[in-house]
């Protein structure tokens, strides 16, 4: 018989930004509010680290992490890395510190994710990671390593996977019904203030296609299975550049992909984070595929509400994604990313309590080994656009 996890499960975050509490914008992020519910909801939340990289950083996030506590009438204490000036490293005290059985979440920057990950993983720690995972395959193939020789369970966050209109999509696709897939046409972009502002001190380590795109690398995956065959990839540096930000206001890529009964199609992924300030929403975003008995097409920024106040103008709000509900004091979070972050925690629970095992979720989470693929593409996109936009062919 099978035991039980009968300790609670102790979890250090590695960030305080924006998607962690929602640090340098008015919302209260994602990661934090799904740690708060999921306490609400099992009650299986033992102690609660944050590390960031800077004192003053702590210190806007305790206020913000303050606040959510407050509106959600969950108590508990939080331990806070650094201590007394700032340190870019004291993630790893907070790693070495905390008591098992435990888990990291990890929400930095993009260059730093194996670096933090991999701490975090030989440590022992159950690692979920932001995306992307890592840029490279050579990277994605040294995580992977390292988590089946500490025997840990370790994830990507791609919310994505948890949205009931990419669930259709992929009931749709299944079932037959769009026939043989000919292509994808996704359009995915969020405003200007993301890499001039949000962003700005970490941006030019990444690009618009590796922060954004890779979300629907992996859904497409997600939905076929399929592996891409070759890569060709455009770029445009303008508006950006011009504000003193050296990095792509826009990438559009082109894959080719072999499905698995050896059928090939494409996808045309279009991305930029140059949107107007003014525009409904955050994010900007819609995915279609055409086959040869049907389309599908789900437009993923307007979710059906409209919001007009004399403060905030026109707002076009997702509350799928993470939104919050009730009165002060008693707010609950819902929606599919808050969905990501809990099954994450209850995988973990679940394998240190002896009732799931680290194989049985490999073909039904997005695993690390599951971000091999949407690796190959972000490493042959980058090739493209730095080779006049070439195809670039892929062998796997």
């Amino acid at each position: 018989m099978k035991s039980q996890c009968r300790d609670k499960l102790n979890v250090v975050v590695i960030g305080s930004g924006m998607y962690v509490c929602g640090r340098g914008t008015e919302s209260y992020g994602t990661i934090i509010p799904a740690l708060f519910e999921w306490k609400k909801k099992t009650g299986k939340l033992g102690e609660l680290y944050v590390a960031g990289r800077s004192v003053e950083g702590i210190k806007d996030a305790k206020i913000k992490i303050g606040q959510i506590q407050g509106d959600m009438g969950t108590g508990g204490f939080v331990r806070y890395y650094p201590e007394g000036k700032d340190d870019p490293d004291c993630f790893k005290k907070a790693i070495r510190a905390i008591p098992h059985p435990a888990c990291a979440i990890v929400a930095v920057p993009d260059n730093l994710h194996k670096k933090v990950a991999a701490c975090a993983i030989k440590n022992g720690l159950h690692t979920l990671v932001v995306k992307p995972l890592v840029p490279t395959v050579k990277e994605t193939l040294e995580l992977i390593g390292l988590q089946k020789r500490k025997k840990v369970h370790c994830a990507v966050e791609f919310h994505k996977r948890h949205d009931h209109a990419n669930l259709k999509m992929k009931d749709a696709i299944e079932r037959g019904d769009i026939g043989d897939i000919l292509y994808f046409i996704v359009e995915f972009s969020q405003r200007k203030s993301i890499p001039t502002k949000v962003f700005r001190k970490w941006v030019k380590s990444t690009n618009i296609f590796q922060y954004l795109g890779i979300h629907y690398l992996d859904i497409i995956y997600f939905l076929t299975k399929a592996v891409p065959v070759r890569v060709m990839a455009t770029g445009q540096k303008r508006w950006l550049r011009a504000q003193g930000v050296d990095t792509y206001d826009s990438i559009e890529a082109v894959i080719e992909w072999r499905g698995r009964r050896g059928n090939r199609f494409v996808s045309h992924i279009l991305t930029n984070w140059v949107d107007p300030e003014k525009t409904s929403a955050m994010s900007d975003q819609r995915i279609k595929v055409i086959g040869t008995k049907g389309r599908f097409e789900s437009d993923q920024k307007y979710r059906g509400i409209k919001i007009v106040t004399d403060v905030s103008g026109l707002e076009e709000p997702n509350p799928y994604f993470c939104g919050s509900y009730g009165p002060k004091g008693e707010v609950s979070y819902k929606g599919y990313g808050i969905d990501s972050i809990h099954q994450f925690l209850n995988d973990v629970v679940q394998v240190e309590g002896g009732i799931a095992t680290l194989g049985e979720l490999e073909d039904n989470r997005a695993t690390f080994t599951q971000s091999v693929i949407p690796a190959y593409i972000l490493e042959a996109v980058n090739r493209s656009l730095g080779q006049k936009n070439r195809w670039v062919e892929i062998k796997i």
